[in-house]
């Protein structure tokens, strides 16, 4: 059995005693003679450092250019593709709802031109005289657009808003050739309208008197005639 007796803060073994000091307010004690018990501890936030710079010069972003563009998705559907459409004659409307959650398109910067490529997902439905319910597909319908863009260069970096739809036109009775590719059969031309707001930035080199000098100097300079394959679209 200990011969060790507490009384209070101080430990008493012996002859010898040592006086153990509590924290205020808490049931935690600095010295080991003491028994402890969970302690409250309170954490300071870390203190940031600035950071050792080599240099005072900054890179920044320099605007090259911002334009509002329209791209133009579009396609023929022959009349086969919808079952109960026989005769073109028979049509009575078209609806085209565009799925822009699940648009795919690349882009990419030539000299002074922005190229894009992509594809629009819709559902078709058309409704047709003397049948109950509309004959319906899924379809992707592509777009492309170049944009002039002068000062732009292939090292450059582009952004673009979220596509948004101006406007959906169709055109029943249009030929186009049939699936088995043997000949001609009347088609529904369909077209969506979009816009998208194009920038195209640059990186920069900046000191502290605001002169700006370039990164690449030779950005722009071509030495063949540029050629690109995009990848294949989701699900393509």
């Amino acid at each position: 059995m200990s011969s060790k007796k507490y009384y209070k803060s101080v430990a008493m073994s012996g002859n010898q005693a040592k006086k153990c000091k509590p924290y205020p307010k808490r049931k935690c004690f600095k010295d080991d003679c003491c028994k402890r018990e969970t302690c409250e501890c309170n954490f300071k936030k870390p203190q940031f450092k600035p950071a050792k710079l080599t240099s005072d010069c900054v890179v920044v972003h320099s605007l090259v250019g911002s334009k509002s563009v329209q791209k133009v998705a579009e396609t023929t559907l022959p009349i086969t593709l919808f079952p109960n459409l026989l005769d073109i004659a028979d049509l009575v409307s078209v609806n085209v709802v565009p799925n822009l959650d699940e648009i795919t398109q690349n882009a990419r910067i030539i000299k002074d031109k922005v190229v894009n490529i992509g594809l629009v997902p819709a559902t078709i439905s058309v409704t047709i005289d003397g049948v109950a319910a509309p004959d319906v597909i899924t379809t992707t319908i592509p777009f492309q657009a170049h944009t002039d863009f002068f000062g732009a260069c292939p090292q450059d970096m582009l952004q673009e808003t979220p596509l948004e739809v101006e406007g959906i036109f169709t055109q029943p009775g249009v030929e186009v050739v049939n699936a088995a590719g043997t000949g001609l059969v009347d088609g529904i031309l369909v077209k969506i309208v979009l816009r998208t707001q194009i920038t195209v930035t640059r990186q920069v080199i900046k000191d502290q008197q605001g002169n700006v000098c370039e990164i690449n100097p030779n950005r722009c300079e071509i030495t063949d005639t540029p050629s690109f394959t995009f990848p294949t679209p989701n699900g393509g």
